[in-house]
């Protein structure tokens, strides 16, 4: 099993209400759902921050959509792009 560290926040009552209500209905303890939480959003934000770093990169190195293939996506979606 992998060893755990332990971290103190604070929530807002009601926050903290609900996370209760959650952990019961769940039969999961407040701390794994916390726990899954912050995962989640540390994963989902670690991937953003990738991508923006690597639209950033190609964007330097002058690897952008041309007009023609701006305007193929807004044809696409219905709009002119004017």
């Amino acid at each position: 099993m992998p060893q755990s560290a332990t971290m103190t926040i604070r929530l807002e009552p009601d926050l903290k209400s609900r996370l209760d209500q959650l952990a019961e209905a769940t039969h999961r303890s407040k701390s794994f759902l916390a726990a899954e939480a912050i995962r989640e959003f540390v994963e989902l934000n670690e991937w953003q921050v990738q991508e923006i770093k690597e639209a950033i990169k190609e964007a330097d190195a002058g690897d952008l959509a041309s007009d023609s293939e701006v305007n193929v996506v807004f044809a696409k979606w219905g709009n002119s792009g004017d």
